[in-house]
Formats: C-alpha cells, structure tokens, sequence
C-alpha cells in the first residue's frame, strides 16, 4: 500500500529564495543591516539585533496592553467568570492571575482581531521597514496578514510553541515566497521566560519538512523531528541555538527556518509581538481569507498605509469561518484553523474537536496522495 501523503507534505524545494542575498543598497538608509550582518542572516537563517528600538517606541505598545488586559478582567468579571479584577496587578502579573481562575483568559488575548494603533506603529517603524526592504530585496513591501501579540503566562501550555517552520500555517503557495518574521519581546527574553531557540541554517535546503497535529492541548502543529536531519540537513543538538534578546532588541529571521519557543519558567509574563512582511507582489499563502496590508510601494513614495480596509476583516474570525466553526461566545478560547487540514492528526484535543464537532469532518478525506 502507498504511503499517506498529507496535503502539506511536498518534495519541492526552492534554496534560492531564502538563502540569496537581494541585490544591497550602496548606501545604507537607517537601521539597515552591515554587508557582514546581511551575511549572517542569509547563512545562518535569522540574526539577533540587540539594540533596535528605544523604550520609547514600545512602551506605548505595554500602554495598549494594559488596556487590553483591563478590558478582558472586565468582560471576564461582569460575566462571573473570575472573582476579581486584580487591579491592584501590573503588567507582568495580572493576566496570570486572570489565567489561574479562567484557564483560557490568555488565549482570550491572543485571539484579538483589532490591530491596536501602537501595535502599528512599531510594525511600521520606519528603520524596520528600511530593514524588511534591505532583506527583501524590493520597496513593494506588505505586512502579512497573521501577527500576533504573543501572551506567554508562566508554566501555560499554550505558550509553549513546538518546533515548526511558518511556513506550515500557510498555504502551499506560501513554499514558495520569503516572508520575514521580526520577533519583539516587551521585557528581557531568556532561556528561563521562554525564549526563542532557531535552527541556525534550516532554511538551506529550501524544504518544507513534514509537521503533525495537534501539540498536546493546543493548536499548534509540530515538526517531526527527524526531519531536521533527514530533510533540512541540521541537526537538533549541534545546530540548535538559544536566542535571549533584551528589551529593545528583535530576533529576524524567514517563514524556512525551524524554531520553537521553551516554557515560561519564570513568575512573569513574556509579552512579545511577531509582524511579517513579504514582497507586496506575490501571494501570502492566507487560504485565500485575508490579504496584506501594503506598507511600501516602489511607485509611491508617500503610500499611505490603509490600516482601516486591513483591520475590517478580522482574521481570526474568518479562520473560524472557513472551519465552519465560528462562535458567537466571546469566552470561547478554542482556536480551529485551516492548517489542521494540510497536516496528519496524531493528537486530538479541544481545538481538533471543535472543528470536527462544527465541520463534520472525515480527516481521511483530507488526504491526497
């Protein structure tokens, strides 16, 4: 009998766009990356810069989530869904507190569809942006449609992010096109508060290895780890790299490479942000349910970015919808979407559930092959 081959799973393989260096600007706008840090990146997958922004470009971003954290204790108490507000918290602690008396209050957060006017700021941060066009290779430049504000309470399991590729949440046309992630803590990240760890050099072989789902209660899907060595060529215990960044500083690196993010072991919250972005030209792998948002035009230098048309579909409902499994009840903290389908199903758990509880789905209907 044939081997099952799950939609995700491809043989193809594109080394040249993620590991060729764009054509360089002869002289370097600001924030834009030395020949030797330019290198680094193509070589090694991702690169660590520790000094990028100033407190003052991303203190309003803690502002904004303070406010999202007081809105969501308000909800959450209105509803008796927690016996208090735990006003008297801050920014490190109370979400945990939420979190201890309604499991599932972090995911709550996650799941926000808004784009806050901070938030956009920094994704639109002129010097990031003159570093996503160094690295890209093009002044067309849109955000991707999928960021997230990541809210990694201690010891949550949903915080624990497996080892993946990015590109396994998208589409099969997403194999094809370099979209570059910037990760931003809001605190000093390390290995104890649940930091980053790469595989320094798993985007060389431009594979897309073969991933599972769904990791343990989550809905995250993982990567099977002898694929690391069989299909990316690297391997786990030698290549494998621990990425602390300070407040400040962003991790870079592309939708090819393996990464995962540990356990937050620490008595805070690890707050942080990833944003993409992508040449505005080519498709951003979405299953067709939200485009981009454009940030740069080669033809437009004073583009104005159209945040409202972007923030008027909300992408995590539309992911629900193609689920057939939208819900009205804002205290619903499961998260189906439509990259469980591209991928075998070794784990079941709430998230799974609701999609097949909604959908009606056959998983061996899924397959292709």
């Amino acid at each position: 009998m044939a081997e099952t081959k799950w939609s995700g799973e491809t043989d193809e393989a594109h080394p040249e766009i993620f590991n060729t260096i764009p054509p360089q600007p002869k002289v370097l706008k600001p924030g834009q990356l030395s020949e030797d840090k330019i290198k680094q990146f193509f070589d090694e997958g991702f690169i660590i810069l520790d000094k990028f922004f100033e407190p003052e470009e991303l203190n309003p971003a803690i502002v904004t989530i303070n406010g999202l954290v007081e809105d969501l204790a308000q909800k959450l108490y209105k509803a008796g869904k927690v016996k208090s507000l735990y006003s008297e918290s801050g920014f490190f602690d109370r979400l945990t507190n939420l979190e201890n008396e309604f499991p599932g209050a972090m995911i709550l957060l996650h799941k926000i569809g808004k784009l806050p006017e901070t938030f956009r700021n920094i994704w639109s941060n002129e010097r990031l942006l003159n570093v996503a066009e160094q690295i890209l290779g093009t002044s067309d430049i849109a955000g991707h449609p999928v960021w997230n504000l990541r809210t990694k309470t201690p010891r949550a399991e949903a915080g624990i992010v497996p080892w993946h590729q990015d590109v396994a949440y998208m589409d099969n046309d997403s194999y094809k096109v370099f979209q570059l992630t910037a990760w931003i803590p809001l605190l000093d990240s390390n290995a104890n508060n649940g930091c980053m760890q790469m595989v320094r050099g798993g985007q060389k072989t431009g594979k897309v290895a073969r991933h599972v789902g769904c990791w343990r209660d989550t809905w995250y899907v993982s990567m099977v780890e002898s694929e690391v060595e069989d299909k990316l060529g690297c391997n786990l215990e030698r290549d494998t790299v621990t990425c602390p960044i300070p407040f400040g500083g962003v991790l870079l690196f592309s939708n090819a490479i393996p990464h995962r993010s540990l356990d937050n072991v620490s008595d805070k919250i690890r707050w942080s942000l990833d944003l993409r972005w992508q040449d505005a030209k080519k498709p951003v792998g979405f299953f067709g349910l939200k485009e981009g948002v454009r940030m740069r035009s080669a033809s437009d230098s004073n583009l104005k970015i159209d945040w409202e048309s972007f923030d008027a579909v909300n992408r995590q409902e539309k992911q629900s919808e193609s689920m057939n499994a939208k819900t009205e009840d804002f205290f619903d903290t499961t998260i189906p979407g439509p990259w469980m389908k591209k991928w075998e199903l070794v784990h079941h758990n709430r998230h799974t559930r609701a999609l097949l509880d909604h959908d009606g789905l056959s998983w061996h209907n899924l397959i292709v092959g």
